[in-house]
């Protein structure tokens, strides 16, 4: 029996459209050595009948399984996959048809045995998800480390985009984490068991994210609350950065109260917070070539900085409240 180079585990909850778009684009690969695994995490609405409709076109498994969040999903997945390498997708991508074209070349010339790639905004998505998708991987938000771009520090496969080898599956055993970050705790396992893990620019894949910013908010908010559950397992990998949108967040309230503090020391904060919205605005609208973006990129950053820093906050002092009973 042939084995694929590829498997592709894809976890859905009540996303039969998304998987409709995805499956399709997996149908316009240029390198075809792979199979899809769909798993079902105890979806109300389900996507099986979706996945019927592919197979003709691609070598492709179904499964349905209780809700245990995305981490023990993927994890059934591997079990299942038959693939020398092992690669997950959000179930809200759209694949371009040189992807595994990329992987193959940079596996060729790197020897990677994991890694991840970028998101980037389909000519498809509403203003909405363009400006949501800018601000995720903007310098001047918390982006740059979700697979956009080199980094100073090491380089950690996020999950909507990730690919490992056979070998680190049964070394590592997969994610540990149900949800919540698990994309990072599992990639921080993958470095201190000394596995070679990078960056591959041209394997990039569009990331819809959310459709409106309340589902956003609520998005980043998990973020943050991920990134300080990590800080429970390893300390050493909170660094000062991860603070940035905690302290954006007080920044944004003391903003109300130095008015009535000091008028000259106010009116110097409010100009370098209007400074920095008109910042992200314009390097918006010159990434994205569309004013209209740029503009809602000015929501879009404030609730991902605000989400992302309540969260991240939040789940810090919880920790630090049990830790104290």
């Amino acid at each position: 029996m042939h084995q694929p180079t590829y498997s592709v585990i894809i976890p859905v909850y009540n996303r039969p459209q998304e998987v409709d778009e995805l499956l399709e684009s997996l149908t316009h690969q240029t390198q075809r050595d792979f199979e899809v695994i769909i798993v079902e995490d105890g979806s109300s609405i389900r996507c099986d009948e979706i996945v019927d409709r592919y197979r003709p076109n691609l070598s492709i498994q179904y499964f349905y399984k209780s809700n245990t969040g995305p981490g023990p999903t993927r994890n059934f997945g591997y079990a299942h996959a038959s693939g020398k390498y092992l690669v997950v997708f959000d179930s809200d991508c759209i694949i371009p048809p040189a992807y595994f074209e990329a992987v193959t070349r940079a596996l060729t010339e790197q020897q990677w045995d994991a890694w991840g790639g970028p998101d980037r905004a389909h000519q498809n998505f509403t203003l909405v998800q363009r400006a949501m998708g800018y601000t995720m991987a903007s310098v001047l938000t918390t982006g740059g480390i979700r697979g956009g771009k080199k980094h100073v520090g090491w380089f950690q496969p996020r999950s909507f985009n990730m690919g490992i080898s056979r070998k680190v599956y049964e070394t590592t055993q997969g994610f540990r984490f149900d949800r919540f970050a698990e994309d990072i705790e599992f990639s921080i396992r993958m470095k201190k068991a000394g596995f070679n893990v990078g960056l591959i620019q041209d394997a990039f894949v569009y990331h819809k994210r959310r459709t409106n910013f309340s589902q956003f908010y609520k998005q980043v908010y998990n973020f943050g609350r991920g990134r300080a559950l990590v800080g429970k397992v390893y300390p050493e990998e909170i660094k000062l950065t991860h603070w940035f949108p905690t302290v954006f967040v007080a920044g944004t309230c003391l903003l109300f109260i130095l008015p009535f503090i000091n008028i000259s020391l106010a009116a110097v904060a409010w100009g370098g917070w209007i400074v920095y919205l008109a910042a992200i605005f314009l390097h918006s609208v010159i990434q994205n070539k569309n004013l209209a973006v740029g503009i809602l990129s000015v929501p879009a950053a404030v609730l991902q900085l605000w989400g992302y820093g309540v969260g991240f906050f939040a789940e810090r002092v919880k920790s630090t409240s049990k830790n104290k009973t």
